[in-house]
């Protein structure tokens, strides 16, 4: 039987949620993650069943979307599996499931995951040259990532890249990297790179507003504001030259949090109400004592912050936590 929906002090409907399954990935870009990452023991994670019961929990709240992520979520192991039982709840309260990826892992899954119903994933793309893109993933390898996005392709999966702005790292190649995925077929979406968690470099040497990118983009191409709209904070515009969708998250620049529908969910039974704050609660212990989880949820809805409060310039980070804790 579902539930009374989801709704915070400021009137905010929770339709979405951004499921974490892991905190592990196997790439360590340099905006995301320390080098020398410490990832949670995998006895603290919630087990294939019990994620599964967290979402049946949300869904019967009035969650509509849920979208898994991590850390990178195709190095779960049993991934598949949760997948399909989690495609099993479409069209039964579930509208839609997606996931986000680096893509390394994404051709040996691409067809598993459009069987299990999955039509959209996200690839995180930063750059199409290789020395570049193993730079600034400190480990990876482009020709994996692409393999993978032909892969996802192949078997009918959307693919929508997210490419995070960085200046003096990739920002000559964002021209460059909306042809390319206007002549694949993909929709490209730029980031903000946000302050979450400790990295090694500091995050205002590459820091790029992308109100500074849409003009250089303008040079080049016609934007216009789309009618099109998701369940994320992104703005979208019509580039008419290349047929691409285009979306700009900007969570320094242009704050979208008066219109947040979502929370985010991690490996461990966590759930924060905002990505740049740190009111949340715990849901794996409840869940392990067999206690219901509509209490602890109603009080996460009373004490959702407004918005994010991100700066750029701050000596500390806006939170301790990784953006791969979190789900990204």
């Amino acid at each position: 039987m579902e539930g009374k929906a989801l709704i915070d002090t400021y009137g905010r409907r929770i339709s979405y949620v951004r499921l974490s399954v892991t905190d592990r990935c196997d790439l360590r870009c340099r905006y995301c993650m320390a080098e020398q990452m410490e990832f949670l023991p995998r006895a603290d994670l919630l087990t294939l069943e019990e994620l599964v019961d967290l979402a049946d929990a949300f869904i019967a709240r009035g969650v509509t979307r849920i979208r898994l992520t991590g850390g990178e979520p195709l190095v779960r192991r049993g991934i598949e599996k949760l997948v399909a039982w989690l495609g099993e709840r479409l069209g039964h309260g579930l509208e839609e499931l997606t996931l986000t990826t680096n893509g390394t892992q994404l051709a040996r899954f691409a067809a598993n995951l459009y069987a299990a119903g999955i039509r959209r994933v996200n690839v995180s793309l930063d750059s199409l040259d290789a020395d570049r893109f193993r730079h600034i993933t400190r480990r990876g390898h482009l020709a994996l990532v692409l393999d993978g996005i032909a892969a996802a392709k192949a078997v009918g999966l959307r693919v929508k890249i997210n490419m995070v702005a960085l200046k003096g790292l990739n920002e000559d190649e964002i021209v460059a990297m909306a042809r390319w995925c206007a002549g694949e077929g993909h929709d490209l979406t730029l980031i903000e790179t946000m302050p979450l968690g400790e990295v090694e470099e500091d995050r205002t040497d590459h820091y790029l507003p992308l109100d500074a990118v849409k003009q250089q983009l303008e040079q080049c191409f016609t934007l216009m504001p789309s009618l099109s709209r998701t369940s994320g904070p992104a703005r979208y515009y019509d580039i008419a030259e290349l047929g691409l969708k285009l979306g700009l998250i900007t969570p320094l620049t242009g704050n979208f949090c008066t219109g947040c529908n979502r929370v985010r969910v991690t490996a461990t039974g966590t759930v924060y109400g905002c990505l740049g704050q740190d009111q949340k609660i715990e849901l794996r212990d409840l869940m392990r004592a067999g206690r219901p989880l509509d209490d602890a949820l109603d009080v996460l809805m009373q004490g959702k912050p407004k918005g994010h409060d991100f700066h750029i310039a701050a000596p500390h980070p806006a939170v301790a936590r990784h953006m791969s804790v979190t789900g990204g």
